[in-house]
């Protein structure tokens, strides 16, 4: 139950935090809400598509900055996240994203 609210007081900080343009941090949550389970252990069930679908959705360098913040917030404010499944999803899913999702990823340098 802890990790529920937790999770859903990350989903309001990034529904409500501001963002200049483009993709946002709620969007890039509702991408990957399916991914929490398997984060936390737990079978991949939908994540591959949410994940997929975020792909597509950030195909700027703006968009790609954008949900990289974002990934990186929520990485750090997860409970139980298991840093290795976070960073191994998109090869997991087959997707290509030129950061690793990871709490320490430098996020100004996407491109």
């Amino acid at each position: 139950m802890a990790g529920k609210i937790a999770w859903f007081v990350v989903l309001c900080m990034v529904i409500v935090a501001p963002h200049a343009e483009g993709l946002t941090c709620g969007q890039v949550t509702a991408y990957l809400a399916s991914c929490v389970p398997y984060l936390r252990n737990g079978p991949l069930g939908g994540c591959c598509g949410g994940v997929k679908s975020l792909a597509n959705a950030a195909r700027t360098t703006p968009d790609r900055k954008a949900a990289c913040n974002c990934l990186k917030s929520a990485a750090a404010a997860i409970p139980r996240l298991n840093l290795s499944k976070a960073a191994a999803i998109p090869a997991s899913c087959g997707v290509n994203i030129p950061y690793k999702i990871s709490p320490s990823t430098d996020c100004s340098k996407i491109r």
